[in-house]
């Protein structure tokens, strides 16, 4: 009869499997916001985003309710990697009646508990504020984020909106149900800390401010922290039982969007309450749960949880003696008492050396006269019950670390589980079976068992501290970033302001005056599909020079080109050196592709500012993008392209055109789209251009059609009208350029600068110890060692933290997971800013083009370029839905360009030569 009981409590290693299985089933259900309502694992979010760094410092109040008592304490953390924590603690004994009765007597109890204890604490100012954290051990649902990295709040705030400056705040938790036996009115479906506060301030003694909510198992976990050994899981073994860990912020579905990670409180205590632990549950666990206050709720509690292990031993040792299998067939009507049977004595009885006798001593106390015999039956049944508790609760550990594992994408997971609880506590052979069973069930994880004290009380300090550290941190990340992060009034003022200066860069008396420099392209038609023919196209814009044989038929578009770079002294050389590496290139092509018999119109993509003389000449303004070759400036780079053609005694060029990428974009992209009439570069350098009306174009003849402006609009802001948008991080940046003072616009948006803007940022934030702790990061202090496609990388949607992470390391940047998610937030702060400026602009360029034609309504599209626009993952997103925004009676088509520097210089030779073989025909 002893040896079938004792099988009964047996779970085989193969079962304990099915049970990790049907947890890590629950889990995932839990996380899910479609089947959350039905989970039997809650899995609910915590809010805690950050473990201790060790540079919390400060006085903390604690409130720690407990089963029968109430526990205040006062923390102070010095900040010295909270190696000399100094803790003031008193326990409140609870009338037994409060925890059954009315909850605002149960929230009136322990303010007056607080206050009692703050009486001794000889406050120098009892009006200073203090925060507190409470512990609070039932299951709650946050409803509230507190101040904590991940949330990003720009993201959370409407396009062209300030976002507040962050405050301290105090999180909200409504409990979902009582448990533990404990019922008290009026509580479940409230939020416990409005409940707290209100019973604080009803004192009207101290102020005091509920700082965190949480539940001792998270305070496990956090007090771990606290003593210098990361941990990311806790487990709690106590009278009930639970475990949190710190999950992949995008899997916790039930939360406000964040990218960090998130502590989830599993509330593991009712896994089973839907049936599928039922194949393990025996008679006695049975009688315990019909007996309990809630039968069939928190099922697996009730086989681990302390509250339980000695019931479950009470009713196996009430049925052996029944059925005369102990006590030599006495009866035992002690056994059939409630609660007689405590799990502490369960805990001393399993012990190899003196659990015999205390197992006599439990027995005798209940008037029963054992034998040597039956004391060791009572033993293995203890050890059997706490065997099979410890079994069961490694399952759900090893559930929990192989999702961490999977999750996290790793082969191996190593990481410290912080365990506490009287359970764990009361015997070292809970924490021994524990461990075994877990490296069995989950081999792909090196675990460390941390055992931990006081995780409600230290812990929950912990918890509180990280919290106001955070406060703090989100106060000066809003204080540094809030000057880029813009309005809709900025963004209307920025659209205002270029308007403004379109309209005095196209009127000759006033070009000089504006800082957009609006010039005439002399492109004044846009592909109808009829052009056909074979034509060269030339690609000047940056490092690398481009030559294209465009093919135009009736099928389609077909080219052939080949890339030629161009050295850096040649870039800053001569302007003889220049073109005549150019011709070289174009010979070499024209020889690998068969041409060299061939005289074909060619199109010149050049794209530096210039102010066009006509279709075919162009004057050069200025170099940028790194070009400073001499003899350039102030000379038609046709001309000059010319005259190194006649150097080299080539004979085969028919330059009928030479435009801007910008415009070749358009030519492009409007030869698939006939309603495309702006074109737009959003990659290393910015620019615009789009159909005018010829009538407002004072520096060209002529009344009638349109013409194509090239705006060269990188350079608003020269004049100074946007120095009001420009940061103190912008102006380090333009400082450092080789054209200070310059091309302002284009230093607010395009690709080359936005890396270099986002490395000043992280700078600052090092100097205030808010990034990588505050320690040196000197790799940052060189140049452009942030690259805008770090940018691009880092947005990517659903990028796992480990890989922002493993990005920062690649620039030798030491940098936590919290480091992480503050870099994200910067690039986001920068990238966002430069697709709402870049918006701003557009949003000048359609208005405008809608009141030039009358329109109540304008439909337009935009041919766009540029690598910040392609591969960006949100650029697009965000300047699109600013424009609307900005624009709202314009609807704005985006189409991005195939080869605009190529295929649209190639079309804008082609449709001039069908204009001119039309004019010819008439």
């Amino acid at each position: 009869q002893v040896q079938r009981a004792l099988l009964e409590l047996t779970v085989s290693l193969e079962t304990l499997h099915e049970v990790k299985g049907h947890m890590l089933e629950a889990m995932a259900k839990g996380l899910s916001q479609q089947t959350h309502a039905e989970a039997t694992v809650q899995m609910l979010p915590t809010y805690v985003c950050s473990t201790p760094d060790g540079t919390e410092n400060g006085e903390i109040l604690v409130v720690e309710l407990r089963q029968r008592h109430v526990r205040t304490l006062w923390v102070t953390l010095p900040g010295d990697g909270n190696q000399n924590l100094q803790l003031k603690d008193q326990l409140f004994d609870m009338p037994e009646d409060i925890m059954q009765g009315k909850g605002e007597a149960l929230f009136d109890f322990i303010a007056q508990c607080l206050c009692q204890f703050l009486d001794g604490a000889g406050l120098s100012n009892p009006q200073q504020r203090l925060p507190l954290g409470f512990v609070f051990p039932f299951s709650c649902r946050k409803t509230r984020l507190d101040q904590a990295p991940g949330h990003s709040q720009q993201d959370a705030a409407p396009v062209g909106h300030r976002v507040p400056t962050a405050r301290p705040c105090s999180p909200q938790g409504k409990l979902i149900a009582w448990s533990k036996d404990v019922r008290c009115s009026d509580v479940e479906g409230h939020d416990v800390v409005q409940l707290l506060q209100a019973a604080i301030n009803k004192q009207e003694r101290y102020r005091v401010d509920v700082v965190a909510l949480l539940n001792d198992t998270v305070g496990t976990m956090m007090s771990c922290n606290m003593e210098g050994m990361p941990c990311e899981v806790a487990l709690l073994a106590d009278t009930g039982t639970n475990s949190c860990f710190m999950a992949e912020g995008c899997h916790v579905e039930m939360a406000e969007e964040t990218s960090a990670r998130m502590c989830v409180n599993t509330e593991w205590g009712s896994f089973g309450d839907d049936g599928v632990l039922s194949s393990l549950l025996t008679p006695y666990d049975q009688s315990v749960d019909q007996e309990s206050q809630k039968p069939g709720h928190q099922r697996f509690e009730k086989l681990i949880g302390g509250l339980y292990l000695g019931e479950i031993v009470r009713h196996v040792l009430a049925k052996l003696a029944a059925e005369g299998a102990l006590f030599s067939g006495t009866a035992a009507p002690a056994l059939g008492t409630k609660d007689v049977f405590k799990t502490q004595q369960v805990l001393e009885i399993i012990d190899d050396e003196a659990g015999l006798a205390a197992a006599r001593s439990t027995l005798q106390a209940l008037g029963l006269a054992p034998s040597e015999q039956d004391c060791c039956h009572v033993q293995q049944v203890c050890r059997a019950v706490v065997t099979r508790a410890a079994g069961l609760c490694a399952a759900g550990l090893a559930a929990i670390l192989s999702y961490m594992c999977q999750s996290r994408e790793l082969e191996r997971l190593k990481t410290n589980v912080a365990v506490d609880g009287t359970v764990y506590r009361g015997h070292p052979r809970f924490g021994e079976i524990l461990h075994r069973i877990t490296k069995l069930l989950a081999p792909e994880c090196t675990v460390t068992l941390v055992p931990t004290t006081d995780g409600g009380g230290r812990g929950a300090a912990m918890v509180t501290a990280v919290a106001l550290r955070l406060a703090a941190q989100r106060r000066e990340m809003d204080q540094l970033l809030g000057p880029l992060r813009l309005s809709t009034a900025d963004l209307q003022r920025v659209q205002a302001l270029m308007r403004r200066e379109m309209e005095l860069g196209l009127n000759k008396e006033t070009n000089v005056q504006s800082s957009v420099r609006m010039l005439p392209s002399y492109v004044r038609n846009t592909p109808d599909g009829t052009e056909r023919g074979d034509f060269l196209a030339l690609d000047l814009g940056g490092t690398n020079f481009r030559v294209l044989v465009v093919h135009v038929e009736k099928e389609g578009v077909r080219m052939a080109s080949e890339i030629y770079a161009i050295p850096l002294a040649i870039m800053q050389g001569t302007g003889e050196a220049l073109f005549d590496h150019i011709i070289d290139c174009i010979i070499d092509f024209q020889q690998k592709q068969g041409l060299m018999g061939q005289v074909l119109p060619l199109g010149f993509t050049f794209s530096f500012p210039c102010r066009q003389l006509g279709l075919d000449k162009a004057v050069l303004l200025s170099w940028t993008k790194g070009f400073s070759a001499s003899g350039c400036v102030g000379n038609d780079v046709v001309q000059m392209l010319r005259e190194a053609a006649r150097r080299k005694q080539h004979t085969g060029l028919d330059i009928v055109a030479v435009v801007n990428d910008t415009v070749g974009t358009m030519m492009s992209c409007g030869y698939d789209d006939p309603s495309c009439e702006i074109g737009l570069i959003v990659g290393t350098g910015t620019n615009a251009c789009y159909m005018e009306e010829l009538q407002n174009v004072s520096m060209v003849e002529g009344e009638e059609g349109r013409m194509c402006i090239n705006m060269e609009w990188g350079a608003f802001g020269e004049n100074g009208c946007l120095d009001d948008i420009f940061t103190d991080f912008d102006r380090m940046v333009d400082e450092k350029t080789i054209n200070p003072g310059k091309q302002r616009f284009e230093k607010l948006i395009s690709g080359m600068y936005l890396g270099e803007i986002v490395r000043y940022i992280l700078l600052a934030l090092v100097e205030k110890h808010i990034l990588f702790r505050g320690k040196p990061a000197p790799k940052l202090q060189t140049r452009d060692i942030f690259q805008t496609k770090f940018l691009s990388t880092i947005e990517i949607d659903g990028l796992a933290l480990r890989q922002v992470r493993g990005i920062l390391h690649e620039l030798e940047l030491d940098a936590s997971f919290e480091d992480s998610v503050l870099v994200r937030e910067v690039c986001q702060t920068v990238s966002l800013r430069a697709a709402q400026l870049c918006a701003a602009g557009m949003a000048a360029v359609v208005e405008k083009m809608r009141e030039n034609r009358g329109l109540t309504q304008l439909a337009v599209t935009v041919g766009v370029d540029g690598t910040l626009y392609k591969l960006h993952p949100r650029f697009s997103q965000h300047l699109q839905h600013t424009l609307r925004e900005l624009a709202p009676k314009c609807f704005v088509t985006f189409l991005q360009s195939e080869d605009g520097s190529g295929k649209g210089a190639a079309l804008v030779a082609a449709v001039q030569c069908r204009l001119a073989q039309a004019q010819g025909q008439q």
